[in-house]
């Protein structure tokens, strides 16, 4: 799995990534091989008092104890029919590690953002519903799962904690216009939210890279001034129709755009992504939750 990680992360920019398959009760679903770690055969757990009805116990592989989250359970189906066979995917995204219980391994398959649409609210539950994108492959529909939602349901603490915009001390009320670009409807829900706190009322939500360079070019073709439409582009890496790296390289590369700052906000965040990042000429790459710092680097590339 870490070569295949390291291949995916070698080619940012190209508006593609690879899903990791899985079947819950027959169901397909994905994961971005981005946040998967390691994947094992599931094993004996130590269930842990008084936690969420999801966790299914801890684990410890080798030197780290890892949570286990029971996805039928979560997601409402019915138990796996063979449990021998039953797989871990370990997880590491904002900065955690969690495994996720699931009934079988498909495999790996590559795919542009473009074949990846937004899932009918009303289908997929609206603001509680859990898929942030539907894939087609192979004449077969892929769900792919919000899972910095999921964990964030069950271990709030983990997720964006919008009381700390508290910590910034008093905040001016100021009409400076941030895009945001986030396809999760919690996470977007709670960084409006958090800069509504900081004093940054003018927000412009879309939620994926298409939707937000389609409003940018909408501006640069009326001929105003990009700075008084969009003082700052806040986007997600993970998106249906176009992710946050091709968008900021399509900003960068743009002759009437390439001053706008981009912060890239997301769980995928490391040092290998950092790497990408740079090289498409992303100003700042924070790792979810830190809605504070998130506030604090608007601040300076407003003030410029």
């Amino acid at each position: 799995m870490e070569d295949k990680r390291s291949e995916i992360l070698l080619e940012s920019g190209t508006n593609e990534l690879e899903i990791l398959e899985f079947k819950m009760a027959d169901q397909l679903f994905g994961i971005n091989v981005a946040k998967v770690s390691e994947i094992q055969v599931a094993m004996p757990t130590k269930p842990m008092q008084k936690s969420h009805p999801d966790v299914e116990g801890i684990f410890r592989p080798r030197d780290e104890i890892i949570t286990v989250i029971d996805m039928a359970h979560y997601l409402g189906l019915p138990p796996s029919d063979n449990p021998e066979r039953d797989i871990f995917i370990v997880t590491r995204f904002n900065q955690q590690n969690f495994a996720f219980h699931v009934h079988s391994v498909v495999g790996i398959i590559r795919i542009s953002w473009t074949h990846m649409q937004k899932p009918d609210q009303l289908i997929y539950g609206g603001e509680e519903g859990v898929a942030t994108a539907i894939a087609e492959y192979n004449g077969e529909l892929i769900t792919i799962l919000d899972f910095e939602k999921i964990v964030t349901e069950i271990c709030p603490q983990t997720g964006i904690q919008t009381e700390d915009i508290e910590k910034l001390g008093h905040r001016e009320r100021r009409d400076t216009p941030v895009l945001i670009a986030e396809d999760s409807m919690l996470l977007s829900k709670l960084i409006v939210e958090s800069l509504h706190r900081a004093g940054y009322e003018n927000t412009i939500k879309t939620d994926n890279g298409q939707e937000a360079w389609n409003y940018l070019t909408e501006i640069v073709s009326s001929g105003d001034d990009v700075r008084a439409h969009v003082a700052c582009v806040v986007s997600d890496i993970e998106m249906p129709l176009m992710d946050g790296h091709r968008l900021t390289k399509m900003i960068k590369e743009s002759p009437d755009l390439k001053q706008l700052p981009v912060i890239l906000f997301s769980s995928l965040i490391d040092e290998e992504m950092r790497r990408k990042g740079e090289q498409l000429g992303a100003d700042a790459q924070i790792t979810k939750p830190e809605i504070a710092q998130l506030v604090t680097l608007i601040d300076e590339f407003t003030a410029l």
